[in-house]
């Protein structure tokens, strides 16, 4: 179950973020650093994070041309991140030059290629938000999983995608696709921004391979022991 787990460390400092890898990274598999940290702190937030015993997923969600995010891939590589994420919309050749990029760098050196997801739909979109503000007209589950079987042929690992959507692409794509589902709200907690939120254990019960929380445990007065009640909702019971 730890493995399972990806703290989402959207906070306002780094001493914010270093306090929660410190309180939980013997029960969380890896922490997700997005924009509003990076942005703060740049690679050396990453660097940190790894020598507190935390594994990084790097949440930039790179979405360029494809030679700019080859490039951003090479370098997300030399942080020594163990997975990062890139927009699927950027289309397959773009996805395939990421995919490229990071093995050509990893090798050189002598590292690990990390893991590569293709964000399919934000969990903060609705169905009409997808239609009359992006103009896609294909019903959202059929796009998600359009996006996904993208991402498989361009030779991503996985993609990003909303619990209700799991099912879907687990049948287009086969078992040894990742999906990392984030949106995850336990029943206890408020969905904020989310629109298609899950519950830890129905996110893992539909077959999401990995589940990123933030809120409802880093906003916690006891972040352990929110980490704790997550575990016990998700059907797990506390890790020793």
């Amino acid at each position: 179950m730890r493995e399972k787990i990806i703290i989402a460390l959207d906070v306002e400092s780094e001493e914010a973020a270093l306090s929660l890898v410190a309180q939980l990274h013997d029960l969380a598999g890896a922490f997700k650093i997005g924009l509003q940290l990076y942005s703060r702190y740049g690679p050396a937030i990453v660097c940190k994070v790894n020598a507190a015993g935390g594994k990084v997923f790097l949440d930039l969600k790179f979405h360029d041309i494809p030679n700019t995010v080859a490039r951003a891939a090479e370098a997300a590589v030399e942080t020594g991140v163990w997975m990062f994420n890139v927009h699927a919309a950027g289309g397959k050749k773009m996805l395939r030059e990421a995919v490229l990029a990071a093995v050509r760098q990893a090798g050189k050196l002598g590292v690990p290629a990390p893991l590569l997801l293709g964000v399919t739909v934000l969990t903060s979109m609705s169905e009409a938000e997808l239609h009359k503000e992006t103009g896609v007209s294909r019903a959202l589950p059929e796009q998600v999983t359009a996006l996904a079987v993208l991402c498989r042929e361009a030779g991503l690992d996985g993609v990003v995608a909303a619990g209700p959507e799991v099912p879907s692409i687990r049948r287009a794509c086969g078992l040894d696709f990742l999906i990392v589902t984030p949106g995850v709200r336990p029943a206890w907690a408020v969905p904020n921004d989310q629109q298609r939120v899950i519950t830890p254990g129905e996110a893992l019960a539909l077959g999401a391979d990995y589940i990123v929380i933030g809120r409802p445990v880093t906003a916690a007065p006891d972040p352990r022991a929110a980490a704790e009640l997550l575990f016990k909702e998700a059907g797990k019971g506390k890790l020793c």
